[in-house]
Order: structure tokens, then C-alpha cells, then sequence
């Protein structure tokens, strides 16, 4: 094999997908004789790649999509449509072997963290649980190594954690030890779904810079959920801007934040406090206050200062405004590049 051919494989290898969701939909069924469909997800397609580990940002309101893209993500919901793959296999037809590697290699910090405690067990119990069944130690006092290290990393000292309740920890101590779990399993990938949502301001930034740590001194991939931009533009390196299901626009932080394309995400970014006590949070661009229309096309036209007569015809599709910006927005219509509903090349 030649010298180019060994860079080819490579190169390969680093772009191949570790994780994808591939055109994944969810439609939500409730209601017994007259059923009443939610479409939660709309075909949306991501991917993390192998190598090099990233931070992507999955952002949006309430209701955006988020936490059912990260459940499904985790093979916690089961699309309607598309498919989560991982390592190149489908997560709903895995063998058990394959889940089991899946469940280690895939971790969660969730929200809130005392959701994830048994209050009558001390925090001992979450963290030798998976030791136990993950086989990670062949001995106790290897087990106390692991536990006391997987504290140390995420900046607890384990004299003062173990041994407690979870009612005897702050919440800032009690996500943190959430933090240590996850970490102690070496995953290849960590979903955190709003992870600071619920600390107060002086944990978030601790709780951030661990993530950050984990991502540049572990090679943890992590998906990054939040409502909150101002911490997506600190940790993330890209982000995907969800409504209602769909993507509005994605691509670096850095561009997407500073100089937002799509209305909804000019919104969200309009909307964060500015420093200078001249500028009215949101006067750069103010929604219709009008109620919500039933019309077949863009699913933001009822909120969006900036609509078109085009917008009410058809669901626009996503344009690349940029090498690595994508936007559903008509205004774009003249871009190059027009895509399928598709972000595997986004951030290439």
C-alpha cells in the first residue's frame, strides 16, 4: 500500500460518522377516540464524526425539538421515521451486545440531576452501579480508584461527596457527580441536556469548563443541549438551531452566533442582554404578535418579521449560504448550493 493510499484510509477513517441521526422524524400520538398528532422532530439529519471530538450545540425555545432529539438520540425514543446509527449499525436493531456497548459508549447528563437519585441510596450507589455492570474493576479497592479519580476529574474531593445522600449534596455537587459517572465509563460520546439549566450562575461556569476538559483532554465527543445561547457560544464549536422540529439554520458558533441568517435565530440572538444600557433587549427585530396559521409552508411564517408571499406556498428548503452556514430561508433562494434536508456536510 502506498503512502497515499495509507492518508486516504486515514482520512477516511476521521471523517466516517461515529454517530449519525439520518433523517429522523418523530410524531408524538395522544388522545384515545380523536388522536392528535405532534410532530416533535422533522427530519433531522446530524452526525458526529469519529475523530477529531467535537462540541456541537443543539439550540431553540421550548418546545423546539431538543430534548426529543437528544432522547432519540440515545435510543431512549424510537423515531417515526429515519434512523439513529452507530458505527455503521441501525440502534433499534442492535444485538444485545451491541446496545450494551452503545449504552457505555453513549452516556447522558441530564437536566435536572436529583431526577436521577434514589434519595433512600447514597451517591456511592450511582457511581459503583455501573462499575458493577460494565465489569470496570476486578476488585473493590480498584473500584474505589476508579471513583475516586472519575470524582477528582470533574473537581470534587471524594472525602466530601461519598458516603452522602444525594439530599446532603447542592445541586451544583449533585450534577457534578452525574458528570463523574458518565466520565468514568469512557465514553466516546456525552449527550448533555441542559446540564446548568438548574445550578446557579457560579457552578455554570465550573460545569462548563468540565465539559470543555472532558471534550479536549478525553476525546469525548459531546451534544450539547441548551435554550441558552451565551453558554452554547462558550463551549460549543458549532451549533444547530432547532423550531419546531426542524432546522433553521446551523453551522460554526462563532458565525452563527455573530452574524445570525435565519429570522428565528436573528431573534433568539436579539434576545440574550447586552452590555450597554442604550440597547432595549429584542428592538433589532420584533416577532408578529398574530395567532399561530395553518398554512402549508415555512412553519415560522406566523412569527417571522421578514415573510414573503413564497413563504405560504412551500416549506423552504435548506440553503448553504456559506462553506459551512446553512439556512432555511427563500431569502437565500439564489445561493449555489441547495440542499436536501441533510447536515453531513455542514461542518466538513
Amino acid at each position: 500500500m502506498t503512502t497515499a493510499q495509507v492518508d486516504r484510509s486515514t482520512q477516511e477513517v476521521e471523517n466516517e460518522p461515529l454517530l449519525q441521526a439520518d433523517g429522523v422524524s418523530k410524531t408524538f400520538v395522544s388522545g384515545t377516540f380523536r388522536k392528535h398528532y405532534t410532530r416533535a422532530l422533522d427530519t433531522v439529519t446530524l452526525s458526529v464524526p469519529e475523530s477529531p471530538p467535537t462540541i456541537t450545540a443543539i439550540a431553540g425555545e421550548s418546545g423546539s425539538g431538543k430534548t426529543t432529539l437528544a432522547r432519540t438520540v440515545l435510543g431512549l425514543v424510537e423515531p417515526t421515521s429515519g434512523a439513529v446509527i452507530y458505527r455503521g449499525a441501525n440502534v433499534a436493531n442492535m444485538s444485545r451486545a451491541e446496545h450494551a456497548e452503545f449504552r457505555r459508549e453513549v452516556q447522558v447528563i441530564f437536566q435536572d440531576p436529583f431526577e436521577s437519585y434514589n434519595p433512600f441510596y447514597k451517591v456511592d450507589h450511582v457511581l459503583r452501579t455501573p462499575i458493577r455492570r460494565y465489569n470496570l474493576a476486578s476488585s473493590k479497592s480498584e473500584a474505589d480508584d476508579i471513583v475516586e479519580e472519575a470524582l477528582r476529574t470533574v473537581g470534587l474531593r471524594p472525602e466530601e461527596t461519598l458516603g452522602r445522600h444525594p439530599h446532603q449534596l447542592s445541586g451544583g455537587q449533585r450534577q457534578r457527580v452525574m458528570v463523574a459517572r458518565a466520565v468514568m465509563l469512557k465514553p466516546k460520546i456525552i449527550v448533555a441536556d441542559e446540564p446548568v439549566s438548574m445550578v446557579d450562575a457560579s457552578l455554570r461556569a465550573t460545569i462548563l469548563e468540565t465539559l470543555r476538559a472532558m471534550n479536549r483532554d478525553l476525546g469525548i465527543s459531546i451534544l450539547y443541549i441548551t435554550h441558552d445561547l451565551t453558554t452554547a457560544y462558550q463551549l460549543a464549536e458549532n451549533i444547530i438551531v432547532l423550531y419546531k422540529g426542524r432546522v433553521a439554520e446551523s453551522g460554526s458558533v462563532d458565525s452563527v452566533i455573530n452574524d445570525p441568517t435565519h429570522p428565528y435565530t436573528q431573534l433568539l440572538v436579539s434576545s440574550i442582554p447586552q452590555p450597554d444600557p442604550e440597547t432595549q433587549w429584542g428592538r433589532e427585530q420584533e416577532a408578529r404578535d398574530e395567532e399561530d396559521a395553518e398554512i402549508a409552508g415555512c412553519n415560522f411564517y406566523d412569527r417571522c418579521p421578514l415573510r414573503m408571499d413564497e413563504c405560504t406556498v412551500s416549506d423552504p428548503p435548506l440553503y448553504r449560504t456559506a462553506p459551512n452556514r446553512i439556512t432555511r430561508c427563500y431569502r437565500y433562494a439564489e445561493s449555489p448550493v441547495h440542499l436536501a434536508p441533510d447536515l453531513r456536510s455542514v461542518f466538513a
